[in-house]
């Protein structure tokens, strides 16, 4: 906030851990130009959606009304010539305008002299097809040379991160907080942080001069007697990094608790590597080594009582249809059970019979429970669409769905549905980037437990090699980095069945450890042995209608 003051700096860039300030920063910078400075100004949020609420939550609901100061700047929007909408609002000598950076015209034709861009990373590449949304909202401070341009954001993907960018080409400032004890001056990291028998309640941070071990209350007084240091010489752009060890909010415990949930899992990990170190996120390689994978086989005869959930894939070819079948256990532990190739033409129905017979299968577990498919996802994005759609269209009520591929980062892994097509048949976007990070952290967990990926011995070398067929690379799209997965071997239907399959289960929307907690209480119970009744055991009661009456 003093950086925005300060006329000498045009861009200041804060890169940071969720909860750590940002928006609340954001709503001072918001209501100061209101009071003192005032100013055209524009909030850039990722969606339209997330403008909207933003606007009703954070500033009418907030800032506006909990501001007494500010109350009578902004019009009631109930009044008639108010000039107050939800996404613009007008104050004595400048508006305030809230977009959306997937809403190209918000961004055209309103010069402003305050830019403030929020959660940068999340944005999408392009407005529409107009390009690059921050570029579009920095040219609208073009003619005003006291222009101030703020981005904040959590990290993503490390050299695909726009805000790891920016901060890399400001002066790249860190906080610096002195020891109590000895007085040096440090930078507070994640590997300082020490705890002792697995009990995070003993979590303490340790000076790296000294060794001391701080406690919580020392930690605070530290950051109260902080303060911000450059890394390089100062360049017109402040910038800005902070992580979650220095939250006044956030004891060091709750820290190493979260570290204790995540840190089995790649996915999850990622997303606290991002939200509380503050860090954009390094994958540690992104191919996967199909012969380490090929030996992790076990053997299954039947499928493990772990399972209570089976879903399919199913990937259409030319000449074949490829079917992957995956169990769930809890916790998203899965297990992929058998890999089928079904050879015929597409276009004639006796190669979806047999798909039919396969969908149809009946599993038995080691305790002898029954399993069957619960549901299963058909791609219709290669030459047999109307194919697809009619046969899925038959059996949306064995839950089969129709669904297409969508690349890009950050799309949901299951959209919404539409009936958009010839068929008139349910089609489900599939985030095809989305599931295949999943996919590839999954595969890289060396221990069962959650997330873990067991295989089945029934699966041959040829499926390890299609299931790792694709490795992740950052490319250039229109200037911008990307990370984009790119075929290093010409097959890979086992990994697109795997999406297809993990689709499935999220179209499902089971809560996976409700029915583990229910198959294990059905173990439990002792078999009842059955009562022998006649044959047409109704009797009629009486004094009731006699139809409406059966036993």
């Amino acid at each position: 906030m003093d950086a925005c003051s300060d006329p000498s700096i045009q861009e200041v860039v804060v890169m940071a851990g969720a909860q750590l300030g940002k928006t609340e920063a954001i709503l001072n910078i918001i209501g100061y130009h209101i009071h003192h400075d005032p100013s055209p100004i524009l909030v850039l949020q990722p969606t339209l959606d997330m403008a909207q609420a933003f606007s009703k939550d954070r500033i009418a609901s907030g800032l506006l009304r909990s501001t007494p100061s500010l109350r009578d700047k902004v019009k009631d929007p109930r009044a008639r010539d108010s000039g107050n909408t939800t996404l613009h609002k007008v104050f004595p000598g400048g508006a305030l305008t809230i977009v959306g950076a997937n809403s190209p015209s918000g961004l055209a034709s309103r010069p402003v002299r305050i830019l403030l861009a929020d959660e940068v990373d999340r944005y999408p590449t392009s407005a529409g097809t107009e390009g690059d949304p921050i570029q579009l909202a920095r040219k609208r401070t073009a003619t005003f040379w006291n222009r101030k341009i703020v981005m904040v954001s959590t990290p993503t993907h490390a050299g695909a991160s726009r805000i790891e960018e920016a901060f890399n080409k400001s002066d790249q400032r860190h906080f610096y907080v002195p020891c109590k004890h000895c007085e040096h001056e440090q930078t507070m990291e994640w590997r300082n942080v020490q705890w002792k028998d697995s009990d995070p309640d003993t979590a303490a941070y340790m000076c790296d001069e000294c060794g001391t071990l701080w406690t919580d209350s020392d930690r605070r007084w530290a950051i109260r007697n902080g303060r911000w240091i450059g890394k390089t010489a100062f360049n017109g752009v402040a910038g800005f990094s902070i992580s979650g060890l220095y939250s006044p909010w956030t004891p060091l415990s709750d820290g190493v608790r979260e570290f204790y949930a995540v840190k089995k899992s790649p996915e999850q990990l990622r997303v606290w590597t991002n939200t509380y170190l503050g860090q954009p996120f390094q994958d540690e390689g992104e191919q996967v080594d199909d012969f380490m994978l090929a030996e992790r086989r076990e053997n299954m005869p039947y499928v493990p009582d772990e399972v209570v959930l089976l879903t399919a894939g199913v990937d259409v070819q030319d000449n074949r249809l490829e079917i992957s079948i995956i169990g769930f256990g809890r916790d998203d532990e899965s297990y992929v059970i058998d890999h089928v190739t079904l050879y015929g033409d597409p276009s004639t129905p006796q190669l979806w019979t047999n798909l039919d017979s396969n969908l149809n299968r009946q599993f038995e577990t080691e305790s002898g429970r029954q399993i069957a498919i619960r549901g299963a996802c058909v791609d219709s994005g290669g030459h047999f669409t109307n194919s697809v759609y009619a046969y899925c269209k038959k059996n949306q009520g064995r839950r089969i769905f129709a669904i297409k591929g969508v690349g890009g980062e950050g799309k949901p892994m299951v959209g919404r549905p539409s009936k958009n097509n010839i068929a008139k048949c349910p089609l489900f976007p599939i985030g095809v980037d989305t599931a295949k990070d999943l996919v590839f952290a999954r595969m890289k967990i060396q221990e069962p437990g959650p997330g873990y990926m067991h295989f089945s011995d029934v699966l041959n070398e040829e499926y390890f090699r299609q299931l790792t067929a694709e490795k992740v690379m950052t490319r250039f799209h229109k200037g911008f980095k990307k990370r984009v997965f790119e075929k290093i071997r010409p097959r890979n239907e086992a990994l697109d069945c795997m999406v297809y399959a993990l689709a499935a289960y999220g179209i499902l929307g089971v809560d996976v450890n409700s029915f583990a907690d229910r198959a294990e209480k059905q173990d439990e119970k002792p078999a009842e042995k059955p009562q022998k009744t006649a044959k047409n055991n109704f009797v009629p009661r009486t004094g009731r209608g006699f139809t409406n009456s059966w036993r």
